[in-house]
This record gives C-alpha cells, structure tokens and sequence, in this order.
C-alpha cells in the first residue's frame, strides 16, 4: 500500500483556501457525489456553472444551495444531455459565452448497469454514449478555455473500470453481442480513465504544461446512481449494500474530484480515490491503477475511434 501524502486521514476539503474568483464547470450535480461537490465548491466561494439534463430538479438544487450558503453564491446551470451529442455541442456553446475562464471542468455525471442494451440517439451504446463519447465531445469543445486559463480536467472514473473485459471491445463496442450491463459499464469506465492518461501524452508531446488532467473515483458511496438506471435487482442489491460498512456517504465521495480540481502539485500520472477497503472507502489519497488502464497502443486507437464517432478533432 502506498503511503499517503496527505497523512493518515486523507485528503480533506479543509485543504481548500478561499476559491473567490475561480470558475469550476461540472456536469452531474442534482444528486450524489456531484451535489456535495457542488455544495462545497460554493461554500468556499467558488463560481460553479451545472450541467445537469433536469432543469426542474437544477433549479431545486440551486434553491437548496442557496437556503444553506446564502443569496450572494454565483452558481447557475445550462442543460444538457450526455446522450445526445448535440445537446453536449449546445451546451459547451452556451458555456463558453457565458464563462471567461474555467478552472476546472469535473466531468462527473454518469449512468451504470443498464440492464439491456439501448442505444443513444447518435447510435452508441448509451453507457458508452453518455459517459465516455459526451464527456469526450465536451472537453474537446471546453478545452481552448480550459488552456487559456491555465485549467483542469478531472474525470470521474469508477473501480468498474476493472471488473469487465479489461479492454476496448473495438470489434463490438455497441455490445450487439453478449450484452451485459457490467461489461458494458465497464467498458465505458475504462474509456474514460484510459482518455485521461492519453490526453496527458499528447499534451506532454506537444509540450502543453499549462492544462493539468486527472483520474478519480469515488469509491463505494451513497448515491442514485444505480436507482437512475440500474434493473430491479441491481437496485435491491445496491440499496442493500447502502447499510453496509463497506460504503460511505455521498459528501465522502466527493472527495477525490475536488482534491483533483483544487490540490497544488498533484501528481497526473497517479489514480486517486479511496485507499482502503479495495478502495470502497477510507482515506482519500493516490492508489495502483491496474496495468490494462494504461496500454498505449489500446489508448491510442480509442483516441482515434472517440474523434472519429464524434466528428470531433481536438484542436492542441
């Protein structure tokens, strides 16, 4: 195990100084893990701009955050659809009008354990649709602002990322075959984290230091994740294993994207979340990436699949 930089218990919010003045997109933020960060962020005096698909529940949000934080918080959010990489498109324009600077773009919102197979509107299989190919899209069109400001990109894998194939399914990657809501999950997870480290080599290649990239997860946390689209089964067992002691809260989860989007002198190359528990819970902090998140040669095609499936080519 390694031995964490930040001491017995972890990383904490408390590590963050006043953020006034500093601009923090994220997308994923009505429930769960994304919520709390949101809640956070404001808390220190961060500008936060939410890219959620609910504008009903977005405005409650807002409601919320400013019943507990106070009138003056600058916090706003402009809807989007993952599933949809027009609506990705759309929104990234309004984006990019509205904010001068992004500070970090944490790129949290997800769906999971997709009990058949469905399709998004631009043909992807949607786990792979939603939380891979409109994440992709979105950083690539947010990324000139992202650089201008001398900004992060923080991506928010999952521990999935390792209980599927442990590659990229080039040959099927809709999954026509042998559909399972975890491989395909998993899949997506893995396209993900795999982008991040990718994105660092063709950065590091072209000599760009001033964008930093980091991967995170938030462990095993207590959120709606699996209720928003899990089947009936995966439900129960996840509801189940909300009364576990191998689960923790939301807030706790949060952690690791905000320690990614504030920390000074973070190391890129590492993975952070959860050191314990086979990283469920417990101190937050770096931890092993297993060896298959990391294959080039893998990396490097799906770069070139993810540009061409969303007709987007990275302007570095």
């Amino acid at each position: 195990m390694k031995t964490n930089q930040f001491g017995k218990q972890g990383w904490t919010p408390d590590r963050i100084g006043s953020l006034t003045g500093k601009t923090f997109v994220i997308t994923g933020t009505t429930s769960g893990t994304g919520f709390e960060a949101a809640r956070i962020l404001l808390s220190k005096g961060a500008k936060v701009v939410m890219l959620n698909r609910n504008p009903k529940k977005s405005e409650s949000v807002i409601a919320t955050f400013k019943k507990e934080l106070g009138g003056q918080i600058d916090v706003s959010f402009i809807q989007m659809d993952l599933a949809e990489q027009a609506s990705v498109k759309a929104a990234a324009a309004k984006v990019l009008e509205k904010v001068i600077r992004i500070d970090a773009l944490i790129c949290n919102a997800a769906i999971a354990q997709v009990p058949n197979q469905k399709l998004t509107v631009d043909g992807f299989e949607s786990q792979l649709g939603v939380n891979h190919y409109g994440h992709f899209t979105l950083q690539g069109l947010l990324f000139p602002l992202v650089e201008e400001s001398k900004g992060r990109i923080v991506t928010v894998g999952s521990m999935g990322y390792n209980m599927g194939l442990k590659t990229i399914k080039f040959d099927d990657m809709n999954w026509n075959k042998d559909y399972t809501p975890n491989d395909a999950y998993s899949q997506s997870k893995l396209a993900q984290i795999m982008s991040v480290y990718e994105l660092q080599d063709k950065l590091e290649k072209t000599g760009n230091t001033d964008v930093k990239v980091y991967a995170c997860h938030p462990g095993s946390s207590r959120t709606s994740l699996i209720d928003t689209s899990g089947s009936f089964m995966m439900r129960m067992i996840f509801n189940l294993m909300k009364f576990s002691p191998l689960t923790q809260s939301a807030e706790k989860g949060a952690y690791p994207m905000l320690m990614c989007a504030t920390e000074k002198d973070l190391d890129q190359k590492e993975f952070y979340g959860p050191t314990r528990f086979k990283n469920f819970k417990g101190p937050v902090g770096a931890h092993k990436l297993e060896a298959h998140a990391k294959d080039k040669v893998v990396a490097e095609k799906l770069w070139e699949v993810s540009e061409k499936a969303t007709n987007l080519k990275w302007n570095f």
